[in-house]
């Protein structure tokens, strides 16, 4: 009896042993890639329920694709790429792994030069490159009524400074407002995704926005998870 009983002790410590060196050796749980979505009122969600933003309509699109994903709502209302440089470097926690830039539309209002909202775009990328954080840049493009100087050189920022800090880029927020292929939509036939003040898209603008921002941003996130 008692050798059975020693065994029978011995074989369940035994097991007992081997089941914590498995627990272990078991890889932890992955920690959902964290972006920053650095930005304006567009990127806040301005004028609409929370859940109808850019952001919550993005993470439930990069979820439906098997995407696990935190998006930091970092869009200011009102903020030009001065305000995002000022922010930029706090915006980005220990756990950031990638951002999304998209400044710049209230410079465009504004009439800002724009070397002086390029020298702020340069300098955030430069605090992400600093950070080791991935980003995915989107630009604007300024209205002919800027005159031509000033719409090539605002046009021409975002591609040269994604370039240049090997950025993924994405040419224009409003991309996803109009069919592919097509040319840029007139006022008129953008008026049913856009809010009564013309500015800001409304629920079925953000859905076409997210669906052409998204694979620039599932590519962002392979990046990120490479590094």
């Amino acid at each position: 009896m008692l050798r059975a009983f020693t065994y029978g002790a011995w074989g369940a410590l035994s097991k007992a042993i081997v089941l914590t060196g498995v627990l272990a050796v078991a890889p932890a749980a992955a920690e959902p890639v964290e972006i920053v979505a650095l930005g304006d009122s567009l990127t806040e969600g301005y004028g609409l329920p929370i859940q109808d933003g850019l952001v919550p309509q993005l993470t439930e699109w990069l979820a439906a694709r098997g995407h696990d994903v935190r998006v930091v709502n970092a869009g200011v209302s009102g903020d030009t790429t001065a305000g995002g440089l000022s922010r930029a470097a706090w915006s980005l926690g220990p756990g950031t792994d990638a951002m999304i830039v998209a400044l710049g539309g209230n410079d465009l209002l504004r009439g800002i030069d724009p070397a002086f909202s390029r020298r702020n775009l340069d300098g955030i990328l430069q605090v992400a490159q600093e950070a080791g954080v991935e980003v995915l840049l989107v630009g604007m493009q300024a209205p002919g009524n800027y005159g031509p100087d000033y719409k090539a050189a605002f046009d021409a920022m975002y591609p040269e400074l994604a370039e240049r800090y090997d950025a993924l880029l994405v040419p224009s927020f409003f991309d996803g407002l109009r069919e592919p292929g097509a040319e840029p939509a007139a006022p008129a036939d953008l008026a049913r995704f856009m809010q009564a003040d013309g500015i800001h898209p409304n629920r079925e603008g953000v859905a076409r926005i997210v669906a052409a921002l998204g694979p620039a941003v599932e590519r962002l996130i392979d990046r990120a998870a490479a590094d």
